[in-house]
């Protein structure tokens, strides 16, 4: 049998007739949906095998261990979207620069909701997996904030704030752009255009500077006069 057929197998299980592997961002974008459905823990190596439509010994011969294999599907899923959130521009008011920041990180969200129920299975653990999620993805987008928000202070714009209160302040409104089924119960349309899930994150993004603003010793919202 020549190359060609061999390479068509499923690895770690030989034989004719072997359904062909599917190509890697199909891979890694259904370990992504077993991981947000099952947590973890509960997506063991028969279930992700099963979803993936491999052999059983398919991630640990590819990726080396169900860990390994987590983090490649982190890096292909929040890579992408570490790379399209908008960085600080210097020509814009500091506080339009920080709702335009969270504008696009809200946004990104919308477009891969996987990725936030992942993060919000990874959140309640004290595991090293959070210290991935923090080390790679999370610190650098507070970074992307940070000189905004230290001279929003420096001007008395806004309160300092601890990093844990922003932070908290900041993400969680993420649910209104990925828990889709409840928007539809309080009045979402569907289906929902790009250019309103748009407009949904900018008013999101302002209500949560505006409410970072107000507690600075001289008020200016974004957005207002």
């Amino acid at each position: 049998m020549g190359a060609r057929a061999e390479s068509a197998r499923r690895p770690g299980r030989p034989g004719a007739g072997t359904p062909a592997v599917p190509d890697e961002q199909n891979i890694l974008h259904r370990g992504l949906e077993a991981f947000a459905e099952l947590g973890y823990d509960h997506a063991s190596a028969r279930e992700l095998a099963r979803r993936l439509g491999v052999s059983h010994n398919f991630i640990n011969d590819r990726y080396g261990s169900k860990a390994a294999f987590w983090r490649a599907v982190v890096d292909h899923s929040l890579g992408a979207q570490l790379a399209r959130m908008p960085q600080a521009d210097p020509s814009l008011d500091d506080a339009e620069q920080l709702r335009q920041i969270i504008v696009g990180f809200y946004r990104t969200a919308a477009d891969a909701p996987l990725v936030g129920r992942l993060f919000v299975n990874e959140f309640t653990l004290d595991s090293e997996r959070l210290d991935y999620l923090y080390e790679n993805y999370m610190a650098p987008t507070l970074g992307t904030m940070g000189g905004v928000i230290d001279r929003l202070v420096a001007d008395g714009r806004m309160a300092a704030v601890p990093m844990d209160v922003l932070f908290f302040a900041v993400v969680p409104p993420i649910s209104g752009m990925v828990e889709v089924p409840l928007a539809r119960r309080l009045g979402r349309a569907e289906p929902t255009s790009p250019q309103q899930l748009t407009e949904t994150a900018q008013t999101l993004a302002t209500l949560v500077v505006n409410g970072l603003l107000a507690t600075g010793t001289r008020a200016c919202p974004v957005g207002g006069e």
